[in-house]
C-alpha cells in the first residue's frame, strides 16, 4: 500500500508541475513581458524564504521532492506553482481597486488550499506539523500573495514613466 501510495503523490506532483511549466509562457509572454518577469522572480523569492522558514521550524514537512538532498523547500511549488498563480493574479487585478484585489484573491486561494489539502492528507508531498492546517495556508498564502502585489505595485509606481503596462 505505501508503494502505491507514493507512486500517487509523484504522479500527482508530475502533473501538476507539467501543466504549471506548460502554462508559465502564457502568462509571461505578454504585452509587458518585462513586468511579468519580475512578478516571477518577485514570487519566487519571496515564496522561496517563506517556505524555507516554515520548513526551517517544523510546520511543513516535504518528504517527495525534487533534488530532496540539496534543497529541503519543495521546488515545483516554489518556483513553478507558485509564481504562475501570482503572474495570473497580478494580470487579473492589474487595474483593480483595493475591495477587487482582495475578492480576486478566492478563486486563485481555495483551490490552492484545495490541492494543499488533498496533498496533506492523501500523498506524501507535504507533511502538516506543530498544528499547521489549511486555515494557516489559506492565511499565508493571501498574506504572501497580497505583499507581492504590493512591491510589484510599488515598482510599477516607482517606474511609472517607463511602464511597459498601459
Amino acid at each position: 500500500m505505501r508503494k502505491k501510495q507514493k507512486n500517487l503523490s509523484v504522479g500527482f506532483l508530475y502533473i501538476l508541475t507539467i501543466i504549471g511549466i506548460f502554462l508559465l509562457p502564457f502568462a509571461i509572454v505578454k504585452r509587458s513581458f518585462k513586468d511579468w518577469v519580475i512578478v516571477y522572480l518577485v514570487s519566487i523569492i519571496g515564496n522561496s524564504w517563506a517556505d524555507r522558514y516554515l520548513v526551517s521550524k517544523g510546520y511543513l514537512k516535504y518528504d517527495i521532492r525534487p533534488f530532496k538532498n540539496n534543497f529541503k523547500i519543495h521546488l515545483p511549488f516554489d518556483y513553478v506553482h507558485y509564481p504562475l498563480m501570482l503572474l495570473y493574479y497580478n494580470q487579473w487585478t492589474l487595474n483593480s481597486k483595493p475591495l477587487g484585489i482582495i475578492l480576486k484573491l478566492f478563486p486563485f486561494l481555495i483551490p490552492q488550499v484545495l490541492v494543499e489539502t488533498f496533498a496533506a492528507k492523501k500523498t506524501d508531498l507535504i507533511t502538516w506539523k506543530k498544528g499547521w492546517s489549511w486555515q494557516h495556508s489559506f492565511i499565508s498564502l493571501a498574506i504572501k500573495m497580497l505583499v507581492c502585489r504590493a512591491i510589484i505595485s510599488t515598482i510599477r509606481m516607482i517606474n511609472r514613466d517607463d511602464l511597459s503596462v498601459d
